[in-house]
């Protein structure tokens, strides 16, 4: 292993906070010394399928310890994941069946192997040792903390002062989450920094049961292509991991120029010292443009390799610099059943096409002018289109369709 300075260097990259940090250069020269690595923990809770780049931050910190020599485990939360993690909820969330979590979990385990090494990882489910507790043993673990501290977290005390109902079954979610930690006897644990209360709970409570407190080292919340709100998929702001190169090529290239530098920082392995570069040849003029390119290839890259990232960035160039047709645009059959004398409403077919979701989405982009049929704007959300065989429609700068008369 490389020595502790050089270790803590590498891991303070993008952390919002470590507590406490002293502790972990200790930890970190004990298993130097010991020659055993710090078992760095990380719970996942599969109530959403779906890893979007919002997710990496906190995978791509946990990659940086298996490249340092650490072990790394992933908890699915299939017990806990039943009760919902309360962070930043302003109701009690609904509650998911055993085969919902269990579903999801599938899913999340063949995404994370796109970040971290599969070889360097141990995924174990919580209901290993959550579901064998007697209720003797929970209500021991539940009286190691009081209501005053679950209270302190905000989401909580937010409720509990509007009287809005926080269910008693919320109230372990925390506790659980804790007792993972004295299962695996972890050295580290991170998570977001909405996340805190529940990592240090982790520390109170090992403290409790007579072991050496893990240290919490919590990671900045990514905001989405929007520049204001956290990357969500219900807010339509992300970049998931799974998407089409294209896709995420293409998505990057909508980022907000503010956000280029702090993309790097949390979501690529590009060195301190080239995204510093970056950062200072912007300040002093150069074009953001070209480096919000070279991100978007970056990602691509570390999802789906050189070869495909090369791809597309030519498939981009080809279509919004130069303002052609992208080679691979999917063709619409136009039966006769979905037309009035050779006519459709506009937003209607936009829908049909699978260019957007909903009919009211549609209507939207009409407004906002991204609409084109043939390369002519059309803005009325009324428009009756009559239809040709090969027109091609096209919503916003991504999504086309060739229209093909059945």
């Amino acid at each position: 292993m490389k020595d502790a300075q050089t270790q803590l260097a590498v891991l303070k990259r993008g952390v919002e906070e470590i507590i406490p940090e002293e502790e972990l250069t200790k930890k970190l020269e004990k298993a130097i010394s010991a020659n055993k690595p710090l078992k760095v923990k990380l719970g996942l809770d599969p109530t959403a399928p779906d890893i979007h780049l919002g997710h990496t931050v906190v995978l791509q910190k946990l990659r940086q310890f298996q490249d340092l020599g650490h072990q790394v485990i992933i908890i699915i939360g299939d017990f806990t994941g039943r009760i919902g993690d309360p962070t930043g909820k302003s109701d009690t969330r609904k509650q998911l069946t055993e085969q919902e979590v269990l579903a999801n979990a599938e899913t999340y385990k063949e995404q994370i192997f796109k970040v971290l090494d599969p070889e360097k990882t141990r995924v174990v489910f919580n209901s290993e040792w959550l579901a064998a507790l007697k209720f003797q043993d929970i209500i021991e673990l539940s009286a190691k903390i009081t209501v005053a501290r679950m209270l302190e977290r905000d989401d909580f005390s937010k409720r509990y002062k509007s009287n809005r109902p926080i269910s008693i079954h919320e109230f372990f979610y925390p506790l659980m989450q804790g007792y993972d930690s004295i299962a695996l006897e972890a050295d580290v644990e991170l998570g977001g920094t909405d996340q805190k209360f529940n990592l240090l709970m982790g520390r109170t409570l090992q403290k409790e049961y007579g072991q050496e407190p893990q240290v919490a080292l919590t990671m900045p919340i990514l905001e989405g292509l929007d520049g204001v709100q956290k990357m969500s998929k219900s807010l339509g702001n992300y970049i998931g991991i799974n998407e089409a190169p294209k896709e995420i090529y293409g998505k990057t290239m909508s980022l907000t120029d503010d956000l280029i530098v702090r993309y790097f920082e949390l979501v690529t392995s590009v060195s301190l010292e080239d995204i510093e570069r970056i950062k200072d040849d912007m300040e002093q003029g150069a074009n953001p443009r070209n480096y919000k390119m070279q991100l978007a290839w970056q990602l691509v890259k570390q999802y789906y390799g050189e070869e495909a990232a090369d791809q597309a960035q030519e498939e981009f160039e080809k279509v919004f610099q130069k303002g052609d047709l992208p080679d691979d645009m999917p063709e619409v059959q136009i039966t006769s059943e979905v037309l009035e004398d050779g006519e459709i409403l506009l937003p209607k077919l936009i829908v049909y096409c699978d260019l957007t979701s909903s009919t009211s989405e549609a209507r939207r982009m009409l407004k906002q002018g991204a609409v084109k049929v043939d390369d002519e704007k059309i803005e009325d959300v009324d428009y009756q289109l009559k239809v040709a065989d090969g027109m091609v429609l096209r919503v916003g700068k991504r999504r086309f369709a060739r229209l093909r008369l059945a």
